[in-house]
């Protein structure tokens, strides 16, 4: 199959790329590869996709640019749109809210067209537990309520489910979303917290625990993220004829269109998240403690239910084992 994969030397982005290729699929990887972390990682990825990938094309685009993203589908052949490319970031969305409104609405909605105009036959598209706001029902499942995001960049996702809909609804374009808890692994992010985490106490610099430490995260490995897409990208949404408008699912449509969690189904409270990284460090970290910050939540936990059931997935890596890996790639990366 020909894929067209956004967001391809992102984290996520870049391991969806080379598991499809692996499989022998055709991928066209589009980044618009800006700054808002080391443009470096983003390039080492992208060389490694093309170096060891001949089915791999790269094509440099802004998905905020419409003309070019039709450029991009006019004669493109694609039949599987796997959109990864996003402004993230809760807390950047916090002082730079114009960069969320022209990637995460204005991008989404020209890949929805361009879907819409060149017949894509399954759109799968990612989501964030972000959306889950001042939702305090735990685990957090996609049958819950979600209209009150407590961040920009939260809203922007929830909107993204929104527009799906809609286009699912309209021209039926069936529409897959992912609700992604809290990705970690190697090549993964440096604003993410084990990241951060993980350069301070190698450099001996104090790391910021917020909320005094009284947080909890569904840490997921990128492995079994990547599993999870895969799976779901050849299981393409049929409109639920028993959906019923009086009492709404919303996971669910009468339209081709299912939203679901991908996580480990398996919080880690903070400090012992920050155990881990010291164990495989072998050094241990000096905590500056501080308040919650604006636009971030307790805890994430992900009722997964439905993903095993229609996709058979099951996240197979414990904290102890990625972070592991981690760190091995942080070493071996930077030359620690």
């Amino acid at each position: 199959m020909k894929i067209l994969v956004t967001g391809s030397a992102g984290f996520i982005g870049s391991f969806v790329a080379m598991r499809l290729l692996g499989e022998g699929h055709e991928v066209v990887g589009v980044d618009n590869l800006n700054d808002y972390y080391d443009v470096n990682l983003k390039h080492r990825r992208n060389a490694m996709l093309c170096e060891q990938y001949p089915g791999y094309t790269f094509q440099r685009v802004d998905i905020a640019d419409y003309k070019s993203l039709c450029g991009l589908f006019e004669g493109g052949g694609f039949q599987y749109v796997v959109h990864l490319a996003a402004q993230a970031g809760v807390r950047y969305s916090i002082t730079n809210p114009h960069a969320y409104c022209e990637s995460n609405i204005a991008g989404f909605l020209n890949i929805l067209e361009c879907c819409r105009h060149w017949a894509i036959e399954h759109l799968v598209y990612a989501s964030s537990s972000s959306v889950y706001g001042m939702n305090s029902r735990i685990p957090f499942s996609t049958h819950h309520n979600v209209d009150h995001p407590v961040s920009l960049y939260a809203a922007t996702k929830k909107s993204n489910e929104l527009m799906a809909h809609v286009y699912a609804h309209l021209y039926g374009i069936p529409a897959t979303g992912l609700r992604f808890f809290t990705v970690y692994g190697p090549w993964g992010r440096p604003d993410m917290a084990y990241f951060k985490f993980t350069d301070a106490i190698v450099k001996g610099k104090p790391i910021d625990v917020y909320n005094n430490g009284d947080m909890e995260r569904d840490f997921t490995y990128i492995d079994d993220i990547v599993e999870g897409i895969c799976r779901i990208m050849l299981k393409v949404p049929q409109g639920d004829p028993a959906w019923n408008a009086d009492s709404p699912d919303p996971a669910g449509s009468t339209a081709p269109y299912r939203v679901y969690n991908i996580g480990n189904n398996n919080p880690v409270n903070l400090m012992n998240f920050i155990s881990v990284i010291e164990n495989a460090l072998g050094k241990k970290a000096e905590l500056n403690f501080l308040p919650m910050q604006p636009g971030d939540v307790k805890t994430t936990y992900a009722d997964i239910d439905d993903l095993v059931h229609d996709a058979g997935y099951t996240p197979k890596t414990p904290i102890e084992k990625g972070i592991g890996e981690f760190v091995q790639w942080y070493r071996d990366y930077y030359g620690v």
